[in-house]
Order: structure tokens, then C-alpha cells, then sequence
């Protein structure tokens, strides 16, 4: 079921998108210096890829964007962390395209996805989101994060960094159809964040994750349900026919099985390990040591990541046998 706060125009709005952009791009936020190129994938897809990093490296631009040019108009997903580098990313579009930016697909609502969610929205992008993320945009955690923004990555998040609330919020999996593509985006509930989708673009069969995988790296696991996630990846092994993969993070899939492979095999290897210590009633500390990580200690990001990862896995493996 889509729920729509203009629930009669939910189609009709999205194909006829906003007007574009013209040929003299004028910025309207601080510009973003970091090298930013769309790498194109298929036919109809292209994206950009932040680099490997904390949150507030690289001016912000840690996550991936996807641009899907259709003949109508154009589809993004994922909207990167601040509106300067969104900024960026539609002038890298305005080289290939003039067609309208139709809608702004968000795969979660996490920080470094989202800030630049204004800069689309100003040109009258609709914005699509899973259903659960309007609780997280009322909650004192999200003016935390954006206030914490705003120190940690000005002039590029500041005052004027806005919060936007989506048009559409999408709680089953729904096909758009738009001219010569199709968007199947697929609802997975709670995983990676509280609430999280997939996109299939078709006819390319290219798969969009956002962070339900992370590429070459270690993921951020945060606040995450490790359990309901490893069960996602174990449907998403079953997939077929899929060409290419574009994480939240991380590089280009050609190899899509292998990818969700390195994300899987890492949340099971936390879940199992931690499992053994918890039942036992270890302390954190031993049992942390106790394990061996030599499969995944050369990985971007382990010595920032692992630890904190384990740890919550831990805290929720403890909830997890109390309520059984």
C-alpha cells in the first residue's frame, strides 16, 4: 500500500516531475569542492560514489547516488549529505540531460542520505521514502544530528539545511512505471535502519540497496535490527538475473551475489560469535577479544567500524535472550 498525503495525484504528479533546470546552472549553496563523477552503469543508470570515510570526510560525500534518466524525466535515489553537494550532483545531471528530476527516491532516512533532499525539492521533485521515517523526522534525534551537522560539515550543512518530509511513503513494494523504465521498489521494514527500500530499475536490471549493503568495506551496523537485515540479504542471495549492484556505500557490483555475500557473511559472523559469549554471560571486553576477526580486519573501516559494530550486536543479542 503507497500512503500519499495528496493521495489522488500520487502517479500523475511523478510523471510530470518539475520543470528543468536551464542551461546557465546558477548554485544557490556554497559549493562543494570534492571530485564528484557520474560513472555510468547501464543504458538508462548512472551514479556517483562518496568516498570511504567517517561521516564528516570529504565535505560530507561518504554515500552513493544513483540517477536513472528515463525518457520523461529523471529519478533519483538517494539524495547524498548536504545541499551543496546535491547541488553538485545536478550539475553533473545538466551534462547529460535537461530532462526534469521527477522524484527523489530515499532508501533510509540517515544523514549522509538526506541534506540534500531540499535541493530537489525545491525544483518540485516529489520525494518517495519507506514508511517509519516520519517518526524518526519528528524525534529529538534528528535535530540532534542536524544540529551536530551543522558544526561538524559548515558552511555546507547550516542553518539554511532543512529537514524535508516525503511526499510519498511507500509500506509494500509498488512498480512505478515511467515511460521506457520501471522502478520496483521493494519495502524491507526495519534492517539496516528503522526503515529501509530497495530499487530494481528495469529494464537494465540494475539493484539499488542503499545501505543494506556496503561494498569492499565494513558496514555501519548503528542502530540496526542484525537480525531482520541478515534475513533481507538471505532473500536477496535468491535474486536472479540482476546485472549490477549499487551499495549505499562502496563501489560498483558487477558481481551482485558476491557483494551481498561480503555484507551477509559479516552481520552472521557477528551474530554467531557474539551469540556464544552472550549465553555464556561474558563481558563485552573478553569476549570481543576472544574472537578472531583475521577475515575482516583488512577491510575498509574496520579498526573505526568494528568494535562499535560488534558492540551493539552485542547489546542486542542480550535483548534478544531476554525476551525469548
Amino acid at each position: 500500500m503507497i500512503k500519499h498525503f495528496w493521495l489522488s495525484h500520487i502517479i500523475l504528479l511523478s510523471m510530470l516531475g518539475s520543470q528543468a533546470i536551464g542551461a546557465d546552472f546558477s548554485y544557490k549553496y556554497p559549493r562543494s569542492t570534492v571530485a564528484m563523477e557520474l560513472k555510468k552503469v547501464s543504458e538508462h543508470v548512472y551514479f556517483v560514489q562518496g568516498a570511504a570515510g567517517v561521516a564528516t570526510d570529504n565535505q560530507g560525500f561518504i554515500s552513493n547516488a544513483t540517477v536513472v534518466i528515463g525518457s520523461k524525466g529523471i529519478t533519483i535515489i538517494d539524495a547524498l549529505g548536504s545541499p551543496s553537494l546535491a547541488e553538485q550532483l545536478l550539475f553533473e545531471i545538466r551534462k547529460l540531460s535537461d530532462l526534469p528530476i521527477n522524484r527523489v527516491i530515499v532508501t533510509h532516512y540517515h544523514a549522509d542520505h538526506i541534506y540534500g533532499l531540499q535541493s530537489f525539492k525545491d525544483l518540485g521533485a516529489q520525494i518517495f521514502a519507506p514508511f517509519g521515517v516520519d517518526a524518526y523526522l519528528t524525534s529529538q534525534a534528528a535535530a540532534d544530528r542536524l544540529e551536530e551537522r551543522r558544526f561538524s560539515l559548515e558552511p555546507w550543512v547550516n542553518e539554511d539545511t532543512r529537514l524535508v518530509y516525503p511526499d510519498v511513503l511507500i509500506e509494500e513494494s509498488v512498480v512505478i512505471s515511467d515511460g521506457d523504465i520501471s522502478l520496483t521498489v521493494n519495502y524491507l521494514g526495519k534492517a539496516h535502519s528503522d526503515a529501509d527500500l530497495t530499487v530494481l530499475v528495469g529494464p537494465d536490471r540494475v539493484f539499488i540497496t542503499g545501505d543494506v549493503i556496503f561494498e569492499g568495506r565494513i558496514p555501519f551496523v548503528g542502530d540496526s535490527d542484525s537480525k531482520a537485515w541478515l534475513e533481507t540479504l538471505d532473500r536477496m542471495a535468491s535474486e536472479s538475473g540482476i546485472e549490477a549492484l549499487i551499495p549505499g556505500h562502496g563501489g560498483l557490483a558487477r558481481e551482485p551475489l558476491q557483494a551481498i555475500k561480503l555484507t551477509r557473511d559479516y552481520l552472521a559472523y557477528l551474530r554467531a560469535q557474539l551469540a556464544v559469549g552472550v549465553e555464556e554471560m561474558m563481558n563485552f571486553d573478553a569476549l570481543y577479544s576472544s574472537i578472531d576477526w583475521s577475515d575482516y580486519e583488512k577491510l575498509p573501516a574496520f579498526e573505526l567500524g568494528n568494535r562499535v559494530n560488534a558492540y551493539q550486536v552485542f547489546l542486542a543479542l542480550e535483548k534478544e535472550l531476554l525476551d525469548n
